[in-house]
């Protein structure tokens, strides 16, 4: 990649780069191949298959973002989260998500940032949300986190003490393609905070103290058989480190943002674009996440889903904020699509819960 050591350090949004702007990315994915009929638009696509407009099914997952603040800098990171993101969800907005959750159909509710754990209500938030009787409690850690600072080194126990579903990044069982991705060092501290979890009770065979790892491709190329990467990362992981879990989530690289940026600047956009164009499957449509879920932004806005919100795309409804929720007039929309909905509909296709088809 041609940016200096670091510059990578730095955000999009920190360094002033054009690809900062939602529009700007928008304009790139419209435009180009897309705008001169080289390949099919999103829309134009679904509409051969018949799946056009996008709608929304039962609603299933409550995805809140309670911040873009990140210990991390990854390079492929679509949210462009980093330490220099100042957008964090105040409590007055949690109050909010909090109201929704208690009245809400869904069964899942996922925390998601940046890292989630850097919200300073961030454990006040669970503690309240855990009482609500949500069937499944996501946080999604990016590991690190649990080894940064001493005051976040019994987050084992506080997951642990409230039920937290634990879904953790983890690209690969080695330590160069990890440090690659996600900077150097993150590799071992991963390791450290997985044998962490593993010691309070997480990713045993017979817990209910749920443990899964996500991995995302180190480059442009879509992710290999998810059931095939489990195996290997849990025969790996075993042998090296004594370490267990019990899923593995394969999720493509979307080109947003860092990963946007990353492809322009490695000249692979338009031969990604190909390959998830090439690779699109009806059957992934008829289960993208966007048709289960509802996700909230740091200010309370809502979207079809988190890459939505990167691009600011907000959902087609009178409801947009928090402040107004009203599940049945946002079970009632056409879902926003733009050619990065390709990412989701590639293969085996796309979630924050891995391959759907």
């Amino acid at each position: 990649m041609p940016e200096t050591k670091t510059q990578t350090k730095k955000s999009l949004h920190k360094r002033h780069d054009d690809l900062a702007q939602a529009n700007k990315q928008l304009e790139i994915l419209s435009g180009g191949i897309f705008a001169d009929g080289e390949l099919p638009t999103f829309a134009k696509k679904i509409k051969e298959t018949g799946q056009f407009p996008l709608r929304p099914k039962k609603l299933e997952i409550l995805q809140i973002n309670v911040g873009y603040m990140c210990n991390q800098v990854c390079e492929h990171c679509h949210v462009d989260a980093g330490p220099d993101r100042k957008e964090i969800m105040t409590w007055e907005t949690m109050e909010q998500c909090l109201e929704v959750i208690k009245n809400t159909g869904a069964h899942t509710l996922d925390l998601t940032g940046g890292a989630p754990e850097m919200n300073p209500n961030f454990r006040r938030f669970v503690e309240e949300a855990s009482k609500a009787g949500i069937k499944d409690f996501i946080v999604r850690s990016n590991l690190t986190i649990i080894r940064a600072n001493k005051k976040y080194y019994d987050l084992p126990e506080f997951f642990k003490k409230h039920k937290v579903h634990v879904v953790s990044s983890m690209p690969h069982w080695t330590r160069g393609k990890t440090d690659k991705q996600r900077g150097e060092g993150v590799f071992d501290k991963s390791i450290k905070a997985l044998q962490e979890l593993n010691a309070v009770g997480y990713g045993m065979p017979d817990s209910d103290l749920r443990l899964d790892l996500v991995y995302n491709p180190n480059g442009a190329y879509l992710p290999s058989d998810q059931a095939g990467m489990e195996k290997d990362f849990k025969k790996a992981l075993m042998e090296d480190f004594g370490i267990q879990f019990h899923n593995l989530f394969a999720i493509t690289n979307l080109p947003i943002a860092r990963f946007l940026d990353y492809l322009i600047a490695s000249e692979n956009y338009e031969d990604y674009m190909y390959q998830l164009v090439e690779a699109y499957n009806p059957a992934a449509v008829a289960n993208v996440m966007c048709t289960n879920t509802i996700s909230i932004s740091w200010d309370g806005w809502l979207y079809d889903c988190d890459f939505n919100q990167m691009l600011d795309l907000k959902v087609n409804s009178k409801v947009k904020h928090i402040s107004d929720y009203n599940e049945d007039l946002l079970n009632d929309r056409n879902i926003i699509i733009s050619q990065h909905c390709y990412g989701c509909t590639a293969g085996a296709g796309s979630s924050c819960q891995g391959a759907v088809a």
